[in-house]
């Protein structure tokens, strides 16, 4: 034997009048704010696993690369004749 329609309108509407419309809609307003910052804490903690840490480079460790030493460089002339003029 399970709760019907009617059974469960009058349990609302005896609920209804024992609280007041005012309290109620207030107790929904006050269930959905919850719900609101849950799902926002939520959204927070999964933005924050999905940072990647900074990776820290020590730029004393790091030399740039040189330029091999036997390497000639093009001359202007030759740069320009590359380039189409």
């Amino acid at each position: 034997m399970g709760l019907s329609w009617p059974h469960i309108l009058i349990a609302l509407s005896v609920f209804a009048l024992l609280f007041g419309t005012g309290k109620i809609s207030g107790l929904m307003g006050d269930v959905a704010k919850g719900i609101k910052s849950f799902k926002k804490g939520l959204i927070e903690e999964w933005e924050e696993e999905a940072k990647p840490e900074p990776k820290v480079i020590d730029y004393h460790d790091n030399k740039p690369p040189g330029r091999a030493k036997n390497v000639r460089r093009p001359k202007l002339g030759q740069k320009l004749g590359r380039a189409g003029f």
